[in-house]
């Protein structure tokens, strides 16, 4: 049991972010100066005296090519000019939401009217947009009132979405997504 919780509770052992310093691997390397200046290929041990020199860290930027292209500059800096560039590409995305708005196939006008001004309100926003007709009972029967107000909805909507899945229906339902523009 004891090795158990020793195992389940050690520390990460693998390192996370790009190798500094001793843990680089290659012996040669390209070295670029704080200042962005090319130092050329240089010995690894050269390349963290200099560093050292100047009490930065040397970073691996490039461990793919041959020789690795590292960076004379302070680790802290790195990681934190890393971490603002991942937020601000996080803040830039747009997250797409499927909103659903349901019907029935005896939807009065008003209640329909309704709904499609709040559809409007959301593909303005960028949303996507499923709608659902519900049949209880005898309605099923009926299916035709349900591709007729299906048909409705595309040219109310047509102005400002486009259909991405064709009315089908799914068990006692019917539905429809259309997307923005």
């Amino acid at each position: 049991m004891a090795d158990f919780k020793r195992n389940y509770f050690q520390k990460r052992t693998k390192p996370r972010g790009p190798r500094s310093n001793n843990r680089i691997t290659s012996s040669e390397i390209q070295v670029i100066a704080s200042d962005g200046e090319n130092l050329g290929i240089l010995n690894l041990h050269d390349a963290i005296n200099r560093a050292r020199e100047k009490g930065l860290d040397l970073i691996e930027i490039a461990p793919n090519v041959k020789p690795p292209v590292c960076k004379i500059m302070d680790m802290g800096k790195y990681k934190y000019d890393a971490q603002k560039k991942a937020n601000k590409a996080k803040k830039k995305q747009k997250k797409i939401e499927l909103k659903e708005i349901k019907l029935r196939p005896v939807t009065e006008i008003h209640d329909y009217s309704f709904k499609m001004k709040n559809a409007q309100k959301f593909l303005a926003k960028g949303d996507k947009v499923k709608f659902t007709i519900r049949f209880k009972g005898r309605e099923l029967q009926h299916s035709s009132l349900g591709s007729d107000l299906m048909k409705k909805i595309k040219q109310d909507i047509q102005s400002i979405g486009k259909v991405e899945l064709q009315p089908k229906f799914d068990g006692k339902q019917m539905i429809m997504i259309i997307q923005p523009l």
